[in-house]
């Protein structure tokens, strides 16, 4: 999911071209593409996979077993950019304050040659994740209720987890870097005064957990051009400057790279991704 770091926002699918993050790649702002406290709730209709939660879900599944890492614990998951956001370009280029500059309210992320949006890619994903995570007795709580609507924006996705008080927060992306470039990589906070510092440590904690155990469980390489190992600081993203609890973004993989494309695109690989992160948060947590 990527856009232009500082540059304007363009309704309809956002390329991600240099080393931002967000709403594509490397370069764009999960931040950027992230939820807005001004922007309209999405309201469209639509409803969520069987066992999906919204917003307000505080938890639900099988009962956890003795001992697990994750019983009680509360997790926002924020699936990037939302179905409608092309549609609607006036509310998700309204500029929001991002704690040390301003940026759009979101983006409309990116997309295979295919034409498999990754909003539709993130919202599957966070579902798969959070039935996963419930079933061992997590709290987890969805940024959006369906993927028909619009936004929310960045600050809202991050004021989510915020009110809540997470333990741990997620944004799902992937990325739309150049065809060449292939691989994931974990998006950390850099401390910004005021807003995230106290949270930045624990949030690179979170990122390590997370990284090792999509690599891991998905095979999927680290990213061949951005980052260290699958790592990459930035405090240009919204959704990350403004949290206070621990977060990070993940670029699944380029859904411009051919063989990225390709696992991004099966509901089995997909089903893959979500066990290899709530591996992840248990890792964390344990």
């Amino acid at each position: 999911m990527r856009i232009h770091r500082g540059g304007p926002a363009v309704a309809g699918i956002a390329l991600c071209l240099g080393a931002l993050a967000a709403c594509g790649g490397s370069s764009s702002d999960s931040g950027g593409s992230k939820s807005g406290e001004t922007a309209t709730p999405p309201t469209a209709g639509g409803t969520a996979p069987a066992g999906a939660r919204g917003p307000s879900d505080g938890g639900g599944g099988a009962p956890a077993k003795d001992g697990s890492s994750l019983r009680g614990k509360v997790i926002v998951l924020d699936p990037g950019h939302n179905g409608g956001n092309g549609a609607h370009p006036a509310q998700i280029n309204k500029q929001v304050d991002i704690g040390n500059g301003r940026k759009e309210c979101d983006t409309s992320g990116t997309s295979t040659n295919a034409g498999y949006d990754e909003h539709a890619f993130t919202w599957d994903v966070s579902n798969r994740l959070a039935r996963l995570l419930r079933a061992s007795g997590a709290k987890v709580t969805l940024t959006r209720p369906n993927d028909t609507g619009v936004g929310p924006c960045i600050t809202e996705r991050a004021a989510i987890g915020n009110r809540l008080k997470a333990d741990a927060a997620l944004s799902v992306h992937a990325d739309g870097a150049p065809a060449a470039g292939h691989g994931f990589h974990i998006i950390e906070p850099i401390a910004v005064k005021g807003h995230n510092a106290k949270a930045v440590p624990a949030s690179q904690r979170l990122g390590k957990a997370l990284r090792d155990a999509y690599h891991s469980g998905t095979g999927i390489a680290y990213s061949s051009y951005i980052g260290e190992q699958a790592l990459d600081k930035r405090s240009d993203l919204g959704g990350l400057n403004l949290s206070t609890v621990p977060k990070v973004f993940i670029e699944c993989g380029n859904m411009r790279n051919k063989s990225d494309a390709a696992k991004l695109s099966s509901a089995s690989f997909r089903q893959r991704i979500a066990e290899s992160l709530a591996k992840g948060f248990q890792g964390y947590f344990r």
